[in-house]
This record gives structure tokens, sequence and C-alpha cells, in this order.
């Protein structure tokens, strides 16, 4: 078996926030088109750990969900090449993560949500993933 990989997802509460996410038990994480984030759907495995970022105005990660399904074809794209995968909520953190918070800690220096900001899908280490779920309690 293939060892998990942590993902963190960004999405506009807006649009799709945590509580639809729960609401619904899970969803397609479709529409995406930017290469980078796509390659990143592709790699994502059922079964891997993601982080739920609310982007827009409160930039805090709120929630834990899982890889339900891994890459299919998305539905809402015209050409075979775009993917989505299916999430499921796993459970709200105990309070949100903000952005300020994650650039004040050296350990979390590195993460892509800091070095690439408009990416929606990204990669991220366990220790990183863990060191955002022990702030989030």
């Amino acid at each position: 078996m293939m060892k998990s990989r942590h993902w963190l997802v960004k999405q506009e509460p807006d649009s799709y926030s945590w509580d639809d996410f729960v609401r619904d038990g899970g969803t397609s994480w479709d529409g995406v088109r930017n290469y980078q984030a796509r390659n990143n759907l592709r790699a994502m495995q059922a079964g891997d750990p993601v982080l739920f970022y609310a982007s827009g105005e409160g930039r805090e990660v709120v929630g834990i969900a899982e890889v339900e399904k891994g890459a299919y074809p998305d539905p809402t794209a015209d050409d075979p090449a775009w993917v989505s995968v299916r999430l499921k909520p796993v459970r709200k953190l105990a309070r949100a993560v903000t952005l300020a918070e994650i650039r004040a800690q050296p350990a979390l220096a590195r993460m892509p949500l800091i070095r690439h900001t408009r990416l929606s899908v990204m990669p991220i280490t366990a220790s990183e993933f863990k060191a955002v779920v022990k702030r989030g309690g």
C-alpha cells in the first residue's frame, strides 16, 4: 500500500463553506483549471488526509477532510485531461488556524500556502499537517 500524502485545499466560503461540505457529507472537488493544482489532484489517493482552508476574508484552516475517491474525469470539463476527486469531511477544528498564525510558525515557513498563494490544491508534509491540526485542537 502506498503511503498517504497530505494535502491542503482552498475554498471561498461564499461559494462553498465548511458547513456546506458537512451538510452534503462530501463533495466532488471539481472545476479546478490550474495545471499545477490539476497535477496535485491526480496524485491524491483515497484515504489521504486533507486540510480544508477557507480563503477570502477568513483565510484560515477550518477542518480536516479525507480523499474518499482518487482522480476521475471532471464532470464540469469538456476536456478529459481535467480531473476531480471526491472529498469527505472528517471533523471541524476546535478553532480555526489563521494564515497569520501559520506564517508566524518557523516550522511552517516552507508550506506551499505561504509560498504559492494562488494555488488551490497543494501537497503539504505530514509534519505541517500535524502542526496545523495541533494548533487547531
